[in-house]
């Protein structure tokens, strides 16, 4: 059995509406970015990036009531909801009942975790941002983007 380090601190986070309202006891467990077609899809984005904690240092400090679970029992999952907005809120494993995952952007401030894993990296995307060079979009500003490459020259000499 893996032993939880000592709370030090508390993480608190919320739904985009505001109505759910939940905190975790600091440090989490571990962070990782999830690549999964499944993830993807129930965040609408290229790639979730969760924050895991023990279930007993996790609090629903506000609208309970307002949370909606989908349990896919296949894969043996379950993910919660905000009723009002639809924010993803907890990703649990059925396998694993002592934990949940948390979006990271949910969660304001410090976890005590940084995403240093990947998880399903072969599912990433072609069409997912991987650190690219950017540059500001002239008349656009706060707007970046990544140029095109330029095409080589064609060798006109060695075309035939």
């Amino acid at each position: 059995m893996v032993k939880a380090a000592k709370p030090v601190g508390i993480s608190r986070g919320q739904c985009l509406c505001g109505k759910i309202r939940f905190e975790i006891d600091t440090p989490a467990r571990w962070a990782w970015h999830d690549h999964s077609s499944a993830s993807r899809r129930a965040h609408g984005a290229a790639y979730a990036t969760y924050v895991g904690s023990w279930r007993k240092r996790l609090r629903i400090t506000g609208g309970k009531s307002g949370i909606a679970r989908y349990e896919d029992r296949a894969t043996g999952t379950a993910r919660s909801f905000c009723a009002t907005c639809g924010t993803p809120l907890f990703y649990e494993r059925m396998g694993a009942p002592h934990m949940v995952n948390i979006p990271r952007a949910l969660l304001e401030g410090r976890t005590g975790r940084q995403p240093l894993y990947h998880i399903a990296i072969e599912q990433l995307q072609e069409w997912a941002y991987t650190g690219e060079p950017l540059v500001p979009l002239k008349g656009f500003p706060g707007v970046v983007w990544q140029r095109s490459k330029k095409k080589k020259p064609m060798d006109r000499e060695g075309m035939f």
